[in-house]
């Protein structure tokens, strides 16, 4: 799939009012009517077409028995749209070009949230509609403007329970360097780095390479606040790291230059416990790549979301016992040092010594159909629909105040 194709318009339509029984109202039989959720996706960052596969794989798996869905695109400019409840027309397809949401030919409707009742107004040019009340939702947003404690913010302000990390954990998470600072401080060990600051790279450029120098090559050049490995350049020697660190600025004006740490790399997926009780950890998996069937030098974002054929996820990852409980143990203290809330997936490299060594975490990993999180909850005994509804209980029963 090619950057340069020009996007595909998901199909979509203005928000108008949902038919049936109002939403806080009992059913003409008696019986309460279903939580409402509103799964939300898209969104302003350069991950907002990982963000639509996500939901075409969550759509799919949403147990409509148990919930009533809402699906809202989030435009790349910003405006928020009722999209329809199709998860074909949202996944990702080599064989066209990458899914956009867009009001293109729909007339204009935008979603208005009333505070402190989770109430939904779409704003038209015949007048507002009411969508009626939504009782949680599930941003399944990647990178800025979504996984990075924004949307979570807004939602405390509307008083309109979420799913997933609050909005200190979801803006630490996002940037890589904070997220090192609070896992350090926990005696959580993570790769060596250096700090590129936008001041200090237009005005102390040697002064930055030098300090890369005192890492190990081969170095890993990342934007300090995006995922789904974009803008990520393996460096094997100084002169190649300006254009890298050129390149991650793109994606983000603050830079990490990273220690490559020789290891395997495993992830380990978490889940919030019930009422309090202590988070729960899959079975670690492990990405395994086979570079004649097209993968890349590492899990970069072709080998991640194109390349199916050259990834393998191993679940349960092999790994001797030892080394598995230090995972899932390292991985409990990590959502715990970063004050997780419904899940987490915690990467890691697996070094020759036995040490896990912490790459990143991820506050909302990816729900495709591919994707390493759902899968490792599935090994575990957790089923993709089941895991679904238990982040959408774990929203439900989650303590609101003012003063969280």
């Amino acid at each position: 799939m090619s950057s340069t194709n020009a996007p595909e318009t998901a199909t979509s339509r203005p928000l108008t009012a949902s038919p049936g029984t109002e939403p806080g109202t009992a059913s003409e039989a008696g019986v309460a009517r279903k939580p409402r959720v509103a799964v939300v996706f898209g969104g302003r960052s350069g991950e907002h077409t990982i963000s639509c596969a996500t939901a075409a794989g969550v759509l799919s798996a949403i147990d409509r028995d148990r919930f009533d869905v809402l699906p809202v695109g989030i435009t790349l400019d910003g405006q928020w749209l009722l999209v329809d409840d199709d998860p074909a027309a949202l996944a990702l397809d080599e064989s066209r070009p990458p899914v956009e949401i867009t009001a293109e030919g729909l007339g204009r409707g935008e979603l208005a949230m009333r505070l402190g009742g989770g109430a939904f107004t779409a704003v038209t040019p015949t007048g507002p509609k009411v969508l009626g009340e939504v009782d949680v939702v599930l941003p399944l947003l990647h990178g800025p403007y979504g996984e990075d404690g924004t949307i979570q913010g807004m939602l405390e302000m509307l008083d309109i329970p979420y799913v997933g990390c609050g909005v200190l954990a979801s803006a630490a998470g996002m940037d890589k360097q904070v997220t090192k600072v609070l896992l350090n401080a926990a005696g959580i060990p993570t790769a060596q780095h250096v700090v590129v600051h936008p001041h200090r790279w237009d005005s102390e450029r040697e002064l930055i390479l030098d300090a890369c120098e005192a890492l190990t090559y081969p170095l890993f050049v990342k934007p300090a606040r995006a995922g789904s490995s974009l803008g990520i350049t393996k460096v094997e020697r100084r002169e190649d790291l300006p254009a890298a660190i050129e390149a991650a600025r793109e994606v983000d004006p603050k830079v990490l230059v990273e220690s490559g740490v020789e290891g395997r790399e495993v992830e380990v997926a978490v889940l919030d416990g019930h009422h309090g009780a202590a988070p729960r950890v899959a079975e670690p998996g492990e990405i395994v790549m086979d570079a004649s069937h097209g993968a890349g030098e590492f899990y970069d974002y072709e080998t991640k979301y194109l390349a199916h054929d050259a990834v393998q996820m191993v679940c349960p990852a092999r790994v001797s016992h030892q080394e598995s409980e230090l995972l899932k143990e390292t991985a409990a203290r990590a959502f715990e040092a970063l004050g997780g809330e419904g899940l987490m997936r915690v990467d890691f490299f697996l070094t020759p010594r036995g040490e896990a060594v912490v790459n990143e975490v991820n506050t909302m990993p990816g729900f495709t159909p591919f994707s390493m999180y759902p899968y490792m909850w599935q090994v575990s005994g957790l089923s993709y629909t089941d895991l679904v509804s238990e982040l959408i209980e774990l929203a439900l029963e989650r303590p609101r105040s003012v003063n969280r």
